[in-house]
């Protein structure tokens, strides 16, 4: 069983996650490096499936990279650029290696990398990906064929609390959940009251999917303004945008709203943790999680 299944379904600990970085050089020398700084913090740990349609090293070749250096990989895995075959390639190449926690997500279009004239899959959305996956967790493949023994996979997918229409995104949230999904990490929110309906409306129906929202570690407010002028499904409150730009000093100002954002989800209904995306990649990341009365994990 994963840590990260043990500790979800089994305790109640705060479970921690994060965004491994993309891989496009480097070597193994990168993974280390990245590993090191995620490992005492962290429960498990997104091998990202070429985020916004960008091309980087593959999410299965990532996952194993991470494992071999002490993390627990959730492997993601995208619709926007593989077959119903090619994505139960991924599933069970991953379990071959004894990765087992999975995120299915329908993937961003191809517009918004930098290859936007690639051809665009999507054979199946994330829901069907996700039945796929519960599928062979049963032991077999789609087409029926026997998996033996089946794979123990741990099943997640993503939703956006922000984006309207709002009542949809519950129930896209609970599609999901019928599907197979058994955790959602959720997009970064700047508005704590469209989270706390989300996090209501879902506990309400399946107390038993697990929740664990987006927080971002930024270095000021100019990366508050980017994130709402560039990142598709994020909308940034013109008065959190004035609290920040208007600071005496912007990044300390930015580090406490995210520190807010995080309590405030902390104390929802069936939010069991946080998954954290840092772009400071420095020491605000131990101050975080410490803040948040956290304490390294033992390494080794």
């Amino acid at each position: 069983m994963s840590i990260l299944r043990e500790k979800l379904e089994n305790t109640s600990e705060r479970v921690f996650t994060a965004e491994f970085p993309s891989i496009d050089g480097g070597g193994m020398d990168s993974v280390i490096k990245n590993a090191a700084r995620l490992a005492p913090w962290f429960d498990a740990v997104n091998a990202t499936d070429n985020p916004a349609a960008h091309a980087h090293t593959s999410n299965t070749t990532t996952a194993i990279a991470m494992k071999m250096h002490g993390l627990e990989p959730i492997m993601q895995i995208v619709c926007r650029d593989k077959n119903r075959i090619a994505i139960q390639a991924d599933m069970i190449g991953a379990s071959l290696h004894g990765i087992t926690n999975l995120s299915l997500l329908t993937g961003d279009d191809v517009t918004a990398g930098d290859e936007p004239e690639a051809r665009r899959v999507f054979d199946v959305d994330s829901a069907q990906a996700i039945n796929m996956a519960r599928i062979m967790a049963n032991g077999t493949y789609l087409s029926g064929r026997k998996i033996n023994p089946a794979p123990d996979f741990y099943i997640g997918a993503v939703e956006n609390s922000a984006a309207p229409p709002f009542d949809y995104r519950i129930q896209r949230a609970l599609k999901k959940h019928r599907a197979g999904a058994q955790f959602l990490q959720l997009q970064i929110c700047y508005h704590p009251e469209r989270l706390e309906a989300f996090c209501k409306g879902v506990a309400e129906v399946a107390p038993d999917l697990k929740l664990i929202p987006t927080i971002v570690l930024m270095k000021g407010a100019k990366g508050l303004a980017f994130m709402n002028d560039k990142v598709p499904g994020i909308d940034v409150p013109t008065d959190v945008l004035a609290r920040a730009s208007g600071a005496s000093d912007p990044a300390q100002e930015v580090y406490n709203l995210t520190l807010e954002l995080a309590q405030h989800a902390l104390s929802l209904p069936g939010v069991r943790g946080l998954h954290v995306t840092d772009f400071r990649h420095d020491e605000t990341l131990d101050l975080f999680m410490n803040d948040l009365g956290q304490t390294p994990k033992r390494q080794g």
